[in-house]
């Protein structure tokens, strides 16, 4: 699950119009993590990074993103419902994390990603990088970065497919072809959750349905010049519950009502052309992405955003070798980025930026990275961003020591520049809100590399949140920079053991002190979280049983009913098994049981959860 759990021969190939990966398949012994313009090798990363592989996910049984990141250090996933669930990393703002397929981020205009029925069919990967991440991603990738990486397959033709029933079903096929030349992946997936009532009352169930699409393809059509292009469409309907704000407990604030429902469209897609010249040494990379985003509530006239962005990379050798094995790396970044949304029809946000990067490793085995980004914003001020960040592992022993600093940011959204409405006055004099950040670790290998853990601290500080104030003299309120600093620091812990040769150990586990700039508690940011994982495989690795136990102690919710206090939530235990079994070289039967105990629990005030709910499936590889 951490960085390292699957370190044989990672493949990783024709993935992201963005920064992080390029198109040319890698084959390393190390796990590939994309946390820079092009790829980095994981022992030469600096900053804290985790990766969930597609072993990872069918080992436990996962269906959607938002669990799969549960176990995931560092992150607090929570949500009103199946259907509203938001990702915070280290105790940032949920629109502090940037969330991507295959290197095109899923959100449009200024609105944040909101996780519902995002299944993880078809997916190869899932990587999530901590710590600020503005310098390759701009804005919005503040507190880090979730990049969803689909399957590509391997060379030749491959085909599958994954069907399942329990609490309603869901079904999933895909198809590739590959040649030494390029490949094309197509993939497609269907997600009928019945759900279950959000309220906790027994009454409507509040289910979401997925359709979604993707397509990829590369093609060396000369030995310098590669194509490309990535494209994806989802198509999704839910249910919610509605609440009442004159509910004097948690228990009436959410109210059953079977007439509440959602539906939103995504697209997304980018071309890329990358051609490499002097052996290899200097190659160029041009990309074209776009996404738009639509979501209408009750049949309603729908919200549309939409991004565009072109983006150009120069990467050069320092040391005379090519790209691909250089020792000293120099990436240079130019992007424009527009973005608008239908709720503020008048106005768009328009970036041109620059950017650079470098990555040396030196003799002495020390590996560096550092890269410096300029934002020339249209509509409000300019943002100058950094970061730095150091590997060394000692030979011999394979300890690792990993650090980084640097800043991100978040630009400031249409209505709070814009808003002449609902007593709200805009600010184009605003600042984009920016956070600075730090942390250390060690990565500690034990038992004969049979075992690893991995120990870090972090400490950030958002300067120049976005707060609305009132204005007595005018009656409206407006919106301004905040003066002091939101402060959180904490301690992540992740670890994996091979205790036999069938039996595999994981945890993660994060310690979070999250602070308002007045010393309240942040909501929603769990104090305690710790994750335990364990895979048992039987019948010479023919079949498998995982468990997963999650704990949950001390998380704050605002309550918004009767006197609207900020209160802790009860701490809570679950836990999940999954077991599959191959009943031939090609077919795979699977089955899993969520919150085996039947726990009652919840992540916000008022909002009920899942109960016990078993599946069975078929899963098929060709």
């Amino acid at each position: 699950m951490t960085r390292t759990i699957r370190m044989a021969c990672v493949a990783i190939s024709a993935v992201s119009a963005g920064p992080a990966l390029a198109q040319t398949p890698y084959e390393l012994d190390e796990i590939i993590v994309s946390g820079g313009f092009s790829p980095i090798e994981e022992r030469r990363y600096g900053q804290s990074a985790s990766v969930l592989t597609a072993q990872d996910i069918e080992d436990r049984g996962i269906l959607t993103v938002q669990d799969a990141l549960r176990a995931v250090p560092g992150l607090a996933v929570s949500g009103t419902g199946n259907n509203f669930t938001q990702v915070r990393i280290r105790g940032a703002e949920a629109n502090h994390t940037l969330i991507m397929v295959d290197g095109v981020q899923l959100s449009a205009g200024d609105s944040e990603y909101i996780l519902s029925g995002l299944d993880t069919a078809n997916i190869e990967r899932i990587e999530v990088l901590r710590g600020p991440q503005s310098v390759f991603y701009g804005s919005n990738a503040s507190a880090g970065v979730v990049n969803i990486i689909t399957k590509r397959g391997a060379t030749g033709t491959e085909y599958g497919g994954s069907v399942e029933i329990g609490d309603g079903y869901a079904a999933s096929a895909r198809f590739s072809v590959r040649s030494d030349r390029g490949g094309l992946a197509f993939g497609v997936s269907r997600l009928d959750d019945d759900g279950y009532d959000f309220s906790g009352s027994d009454g409507e169930l509040d289910g979401t349905r997925r359709s979604t699409l993707n397509l990829t393809g590369d093609y060396n059509v000369t030995d310098r010049l590669t194509l490309g292009f990535t494209l994806r469409a989802s198509n999704e309907k839910f249910a919610f519950d509605t609440t009442s704000y004159v509910a004097s407990t948690a228990d009436e604030y959410v109210i059953d009502d079977p007439n509440q429902t959602s539906e939103r469209k995504e697209r997304s897609g980018s071309l890329f052309a990358e051609y490499e010249a002097l052996d290899g040494r200097l190659v160029h990379r041009l990309t074209f992405e776009g996404s738009e985003y639509e979501q209408s509530t009750n049949g309603a006239t729908p919200t549309k955003a939409d991004r565009s962005a072109a983006k150009y990379l120069l990467s050069y050798g320092l040391d005379g070798y090519a790209v691909a094995s250089t020792n000293h790396l120099l990436n240079i970044m130019a992007e424009w980025e527009q973005d608008s949304s239908s709720s503020n029809p008048e106005y768009e946000r328009e970036t041109n930026s620059v950017a650079m990067e470098y990555r040396g490793t030196l003799d002495n085995g020390l590996n560096l990275q550092a890269g410096l980004r300029y934002d020339d914003n249209k509509v409000f001020e300019d943002d100058l961003l950094w970061i730095l960040a150091g590997s060394y592992t000692f030979v011999g022993s394979g300890v690792r020591l990993h650090a980084s600093a640097g800043t991100g940011s978040v630009n400031p959204t249409y209505f709070e520049l814009f808003a002449d409405t609902f007593g709200f006055v805009g600010n184009t004099s605003l600042k984009p809100e920016k956070n600075q950040s730090i942390d250390f670790g060690v990565e500690v290998p034990f038992w004969g590399d049979r075992g690893l853990v991995d120990v870090t601290y972090f400490h950030a500080n958002l300067t120049d949140e976005i707060v609305s104030i009132f204005d007595p003299t005018t009656g409206n309120s407006v919106f301004i920079n905040e003066s002091e600093k939101s402060r959180r620091q904490g301690i992540e812990i992740s670890g994996n053991l091979q205790a036999t040769d069938t039996l595999e150990l994981q945890l993660s586990y994060t310690y979070l002190h999250a602070k308002n700039a007045d010393g309240t508690v942040e909501v929603r940011r769990p104090r305690h979280e710790l994750w335990l994982g364990a895979t048992q495989q039987f019948m010479q690795g023919r079949g498998s049983v995982t468990a997963d136990l999650r704990y949950i102690a001390g998380n704050y919710d605002t309550q918004f009913f009767s006197s609207y206090e900020l209160a802790e939530l009860p701490d809570y235990v679950t836990v999940d098994v999954a077991a599959q079994y191959d009943l031939t070289d090609t077919v795979q039967l699977t089955g899993r049981i969520t919150n085996l105990f039947d726990e009652e629990y919840s992540d916000t005030w008022g909002y009920a959860t899942r109960g016990r709910t078993a599946y069975v499936g078929l899963r098929a590889a060709f």
